[in-house]
This record gives structure tokens, C-alpha cells and sequence, in this order.
């Protein structure tokens, strides 16, 4: 009895087990019916404008010019500046010239110029940001295409085993390239008309056609091969046909690296066109039939996987061996796979590096022009301003806590990336006898220099770049990105940095020195660099003084108050409102307070026989100039605070430190000679302030007030 009972129940679960596979048999064949519709619904999509049929270029030209664009001036020079690119934590810090050339080249090829068959070079010296340009378009473009109303599709076959007989293992197949459903539905046909007509049926008007026909081109071998296979077994039937077809998302997959990759150059010996192109599958040769192009394993290489709209990346592509560059050639132009007589179409955007010496070596070749016409040579300089060096030097230095080697948190010193920041820009400057180096580094940065204007830059600038010879022209050569991060590793590994728990800023130029003599080859460069360094340490001392006053007033702003005391003042001489008692009264353009300031002329003529300007007529011209650049300055930048007139600050500097301790004859030496109360008292308070007030730790503030004292690299 027990035993029927068992049996019983064993039948009535393998009926139940029956009746639940059929039923999923049943779910996959409507699923499969489906395919069709899917195809359609996709189409519907595109027509109601929820999804979108668009090239590489056309996608990546939308994604950056969604975001706001705005016109400034760099170097006296009229650039567009792009949101796009300034918008992550770490995101491109200059780049303008480069920036606007790499849009204008996307711009071109998304309106299907020449640009639509050219690959974009960036060409420039290791170190200045190539390849971190193109990691951040490449990221920015995966995030862009993860948005629904931007995701990109594509298809596969399925059912092929009981369609054309195909082994159950390659039932499915996949767009080799992952071309675009749309793709697919303008080439359902061989009569093109016919396709055009079967887009009216479902409601696409005339200028919608036009457009998506704009952007038509055929299908890659594999697919057209099982395509117009499907059609002959159901004799011309595209619905029954089209019922092995699913649409599917393009798969984003960085590690795999679809929609954007990037291959680097590898040595002789173990590249080959595999790395690019695929080759043949073992296991697909099995499986298919003789002549089906779906043997070849294209996403074995790196250009299929990025074949459907997506951007291809080479890296150094000068490096990699001449038929590998030959390939390159070809796929740039045709923008097509090739393979034993098969074609691919591919939409890919395709963009390259390489350093100054592979490209010239690549070059001298005469048989390879070829490759160079099919390339858009963007010549990447070195960042030469320095305020904007300041933030890349932050990105050297990085964001975590440093520790000392017992495991103590590690102070920087508040001078370490302005002095590390102007001593890189310094080395990428050319030589000129028009400018001096600091008056490049302040015009480059759009600061004033002097008498001396943005357009002597533009200048020197158009002169060094008209050079054939590229490591000659502006920015070409000089310590890279690379060279910094060195330099600043070196002050991290000191002895002296962890027995005192402070990067100094000093030893950033023993490092360097350092790296000049390890890096640098040419002797030429090298003494250009020392020479640089010099320069460096002496625009460093004068931020010493200028961090040691105000430590001796005991304020952060004393000097910028001072400067901007004396600019007042020299307004004030000049106005008519200004009282007999020598008291003129004006409104703070910062604060639009009114306020009274004494004009003190001895103080005035203190600050201008500083700077050498003695006689009359010089005096009163400086002043003019002084006076319009406060009118120039001041009505688009209310803060403007005339920091960036070095001569000045140094003057007013000077003035203040030797008026303010006249009685112990200098500040050098009262903080020299502590053997007092008073001058001990003078050294203390300055210590906290540069604690408590500047940023300093015991440790720097101790070793600035000691370098100020020792009056090296004075001007």
C-alpha cells in the first residue's frame, strides 16, 4: 500500500514536472514570436525620439555640447571653454587649445566631413596629460550611454538550430560588431527602395527618413550572411524571418572593454592583427557550416568590441610595428574590418597618442604618409600657467593623509605647490629676448607684467610655433606631470621630512635638481633647468617675505592690505575729491562701503624709489598705468587685490619691514638674535601666528623664519 502510495505521488510530480516544462517551452516560443515585435517596438522608439539612432561622433559632439559652453580669453587669446570637461573632482585643468581642436575635429565628423574618416593624434611630450584627456572621455562616455534616452542596442539571432539546422550550441549568435538594429531594419532588403517604403508603412515622414538614412550603411558580413539565409528558407517572408530576432542592450562592460577600449602598443614579437582584428575560432569552425562568416571571433580584437558606436583608443600608436600601423590605416579610412574577403562596418571614434620622438621617428619614413593624411595632429603642450599648475600639483600630491614611517600624520608645508608648481612652469617657458621668464609665467597665467602686454606673448608664442622643428615650439619641452610626482615623492622619503612631520618647501628644489640631473639628457636642457631654478627660489623668497610680514602683524592680509593702501592712494592723489588734509574718501568696490583713507606721500615715495622709480616723470607714468589698471581690473573682478604685481608687492614688503622694525634695526636681525626679551618675544609671536593664523606647523614656520634670516636667493 505505502508502496502505491509512493509510486502514485512519483508519477503525479513527473506529470506536474512535464506540464511545467511544456509550459516553459510554450513562454519561450512566444518569447521567441516576439522577437519581431521587438525589432518594431525598438523602430517605434527611435520615431517617437525616446531612443536614438546616432554615430560615435554624433554622440560623443552631443554629450560634451549638452553641457554649457562659455568664450573667455587665455593669453590674450579669444577660447571656448567646455563644462564638460571641468566637471569631475579630478577633471582637465587647462588644455584650451587642445580642447577646442578636439571638438571642432567631432564636430566635423559628426556632420560627416573629412574629420569622418581621420583618427584624432594627440602628439606631445611624456607627462602632460594625453592619456588622461582620452580616460576621461572614455569615462564620461560610458556614464553618458548608461542614461536610458542614450543607451545603444544592437541584436542576435536566435533559433537558428530549428531555422537553418544549426548545432544547439550556436542556436544564438550575436552582432559580431554590435551593430545597431537600426542597421538592420534599412537593410531588410536587397532593393533599397523597398526598405525605404517599409519605413513609411510604420510612420516615418520624409525628413525623418532623410535623416536616418544619412546615417545608412550595410550590414558586416556575419550578419548579412544568416540575415539573407533566414529570408530564403521563408522564401522573401521578413515577418517569419524577422522572428529570430531579439534586440538587445550593448553590453558596458569596461574590463571587457566594449563601447570604449584601448590598446596599447606592444613589442614586435607578441603583437599581431589579432590584437585588432580577431581571427578565426576553433570552436566556431566546429559548429558552423563551410563559408559562414560567423567563424571569425572578432571581439578577439580590440576593434570589434567597440564597433558599435563606441571610441577606440591606441595608445602610442607610432610604437606598434608597421603592419599594424598599415591595418590602422585601413580601418581609420574605410572605417571596415577585414578579414580573408569578409567586411565589417564599424561606427567608432577613433583617437591615439604618441610622444614627440616615436612621431618624428614614424614620420621620417617617407613610405608612411599615408598614415599621417589619415591622421589629425593635435600638438599637446605642457600647462604654462602656473595658477593652473597649482591645481595639477594638487593632483601630484594626491588627497589622502600622509604619515611619517612611525605612522604620525605628515604637514605640508602652505609654500610647497606654489613653489613646486613655479618651478615646473618655469622650465616649459621658451627662451626670449622680447620676455623675460617671470613675465611670460605672469602673462601666460593673465596677470599683468609690467608695461609688457598679453599680445608680446601672443607674440613670442606665434613666433616659437611657426618652428618646424616641434620640440622647439611653445611648451614642448620643460619637467612633465611625471617629473613633479617624483620630485615631490623624493621630499616625501626624507629623513628630514619625517624626523620634523613636514614636507618643507625648500627641499622641493634639492629634488628637483635631483630629477634634472637623473632625467634629463641634453646638457642644454639641464642648464636652461638650473637656470629656472634660480628664477624659482627667488619667486619663492619673495612669498617668504611676504608670509613673515604677516606673520609680524599678526594678520593673514597685511600685505595685500598694504598693497592695496598704497594703489587707494595713489588713486586718491589724483582725485578731485580728495581733501586739503590729505583725506580722501571712497567707496570699497568690495564691501560698496565708504571709507577714509590719509594719503601718505612719504610712504608713496618710499614704495616707488623701492621699485627704482625716482625721477617725476616715471613716477606719475607708473601711477597712470596703476590707476588703469584698477579701472580695467576692478569693474569685472571686484576682488582684484594687485597680488600679481610682483615688483610691487616686493616693494611694499620692504617698505613695511623696515619702517615697522626700525627700532631693532631689522626683523632679520631681531628673529637672529633671540638673546633678548624683546627680540625672543618678536620671534614667539611671529611663530604662533604662522601656527595659529598661516598654516605653518612648529616645524616649516621654524625652518621659513631660518631661510628668511639667512637672506639667500634674494633678487
Amino acid at each position: 500500500m505505502t508502496y502505491l502510495l509512493v509510486n502514485i505521488t512519483i508519477k503525479v510530480r513527473q506529470k506536474d514536472w512535464l506540464f511545467k516544462n511544456k509550459k516553459e517551452e510554450k513562454v519561450q516560443e512566444k518569447t521567441s514570436v516576439l522577437g519581431s515585435e521587438k525589432l518594431t517596438s525598438h523602430i517605434q522608439e527611435v520615431l517617437a525620439e525616446k531612443r536614438r539612432f546616432e554615430n560615435a561622433a554624433q554622440a560623443v559632439a552631443r554629450m560634451i555640447l549638452e553641457k554649457p559652453v562659455t568664450k573667455i580669453t587665455r593669453a590674450g587669446k579669444a577660447v571656448y571653454d567646455y563644462e564638460f570637461f571641468r566637471e569631475e573632482k579630478k577633471h582637465i585643468i587647462g588644455w584650451h587649445d587642445e580642447i577646442n581642436d578636439f571638438v571642432s575635429f567631432i564636430q566635423n565628423a559628426a556632420r560627416g566631413g573629412s574629420a569622418k574618416e581621420m583618427a584624432m593624434v594627440f602628439i606631445g611630450e611624456p607627462g602632460n596629460g594625453k592619456t588622461f584627456f582620452i580616460e576621461y572621455v572614455c569615462t564620461k562616455y560610458r556614464q553618458f550611454l548608461s542614461r536610458p534616452e542614450n543607451r545603444r542596442y544592437t541584436f542576435k539571432f536566435a533559433g537558428l538550430d530549428k531555422a537553418l539546422g544549426y548545432d544547439p550550441k550556436v542556436s544564438e549568435m550575436p552582432s559580431l560588431t554590435f551593430e545597431d538594429p537600426m542597421v538592420l531594419a534599412m537593410n531588410l532588403f536587397e532593393d533599397m527602395e523597398e526598405n525605404k517604403k517599409n519605413f513609411v508603412r510604420m510612420g516615418f515622414r520624409s525628413e525623418a527618413l532623410e535623416e536616418l538614412y544619412g546615417g545608412w550603411r550595410p550590414l558586416g558580413a556575419s550578419t548579412e550572411y544568416l540575415w539573407r539565409k533566414l529570408m530564403s528558407k521563408y522564401g522573401g517572408d521578413e515577418q517569419k524571418a524577422l522572428e529570430h530576432i531579439k534586440v538587445i542592450p550593448v553590453p558596458m562592460m569596461e574590463s571587457l572593454g566594449t563601447v570604449t577600449g584601448k590598446y596599447s602598443a606592444k613589442d614586435k614579437i607578441t603583437s599581431s592583427s589579432v590584437d585588432l582584428l580577431g581571427e578565426e575560432s576553433l570552436q566556431n569552425l566546429l559548429f558552423l557550416p563551410m563559408g559562414d562568416p560567423n567563424r571569425f571571433d572578432l571581439q578577439r580584437g580590440a576593434l570589434a568590441r567597440v564597433a558599435g558606436g563606441g571610441i577606440h583608443f591606441s595608445d602610442e600608436i607610432f610604437k606598434n610595428k608597421a603592419d599594424l600601423v598599415k591595418i590602422y590605416l585601413q580601418v581609420i579610412q574605410n572605417r571596415n574590418i577585414e578579414l580573408d574577403g569578409f567586411n565589417w562596418p564599424i561606427d567608432t571614434l577613433i583617437v591615439a597618442t604618441s610622444n614627440n620622438n616615436e612621431y618624428n621617428r614614424f614620420v621620417s619614413q617617407g613610405e608612411e604618409a599615408p598614415v599621417k593624411d589619415r591622421c589629425r595632429i593635435c600638438y599637446v603642450a605642457h600647462n604654462a600657467d602656473y595658477k593652473l599648475q597649482l591645481d595639477l600639483t594638487k593632483y601630484s600630491l594626491g588627497n589622502k593623509e600622509k604619515k611619517t614611517v612611525t605612522g604620525k600624520p605628515m604637514h605640508q608645508d602652505p609654500n610647497l605647490i606654489f613653489a613646486a608648481s613655479v618651478a615646473v612652469v618655469l622650465t616649459r617657458l621658451i627662451e626670449s629676448e622680447k620676455l623675460s621668464p617671470v613675465e611670460m609665467m605672469k602673462l601666460e597665467a593673465g596677470e599683468v607684467a609690467g608695461e609688457k602686454s598679453p599680445g608680446s606673448l601672443a607674440e613670442v608664442k606665434e613666433t616659437a610655433n611657426e618652428n618646424p622643428d616641434v620640440t622647439k615650439r611653445w611648451g614642448q619641452k620643460g619637467l612633465g606631470h611625471r617629473d613633479l610626482s617624483r620630485a615631490l615623492q623624493i621630499i616625501e622619503s626624507m629623513v628630514e621630512s619625517h624626523e620634523g612631520e613636514c614636507t618643507f618647501a625648500e627641499d622641493i628644489f634639492k629634488a628637483l635638481k635631483r630629477i634634472i640631473l637623473d632625467y634629463v639628457t641634453e646638457a642644454s636642457d639641464r642648464n636652461k633647468y638650473f637656470k629656472d631654478l634660480k628664477i624659482a627660489r627667488k619667486l619663492y623668497r619673495e612669498q617668504v617675505k611676504a608670509a613673515i610680514y604677516n606673520a609680524f602683524r599678526e594678520d593673514p592680509q597685511a600685505i595685500r592690505k598694504d598693497v592695496m593702501a598704497y594703489v587707494n592712494m595713489i588713486i586718491g592723489i589724483g582725485a578731485e575729491s580728495s581733501s586739503r588734509d590729505k583725506i580722501w574718501r571712497y567707496k570699497d568696490p568690495q564691501t560698496r562701503e565708504m571709507k577714509a583713507l590719509k594719503i601718505e606721500e612719504v610712504y608713496i615715495d618710499a614704495v616707488e624709489a623701492r621699485m627704482g622709480r625716482t625721477h617725476k616723470d616715471v613716477k606719475e607714468a607708473f601711477r597712470i598705468r596703476i590707476r588703469n589698471l584698477y579701472g580695467q581690473k576692478i569693474t569685472t573682478d571686484p576682488n582684484y587685490d594687485f597680488m600679481d604685481e610682483q615688483e610691487l608687492v616686493k616693494a611694499v614688503t620692504e617698505v613695511r619691514l623696515e619702517s615697522d622694525v626700525a627700532a631693532a634695526s631689522s626683523l632679520i636681525g631681531a628673529l637672529t638674535n633671540r638673546t633678548n626679551e624683546e627680540n625672543l618675544a618678536v620671534y614667539d609671536k611671529m611663530l604662533k601666528t604662522m601656527v595659529e593664523k598661516l598654516g605653518y606647523c612648529p616645524t616649516c614656520a621654524q625652518k621659513t623664519i631660518q631661510y628668511f634670516c639667512e637672506k639667500t636667493d634674494e633678487s
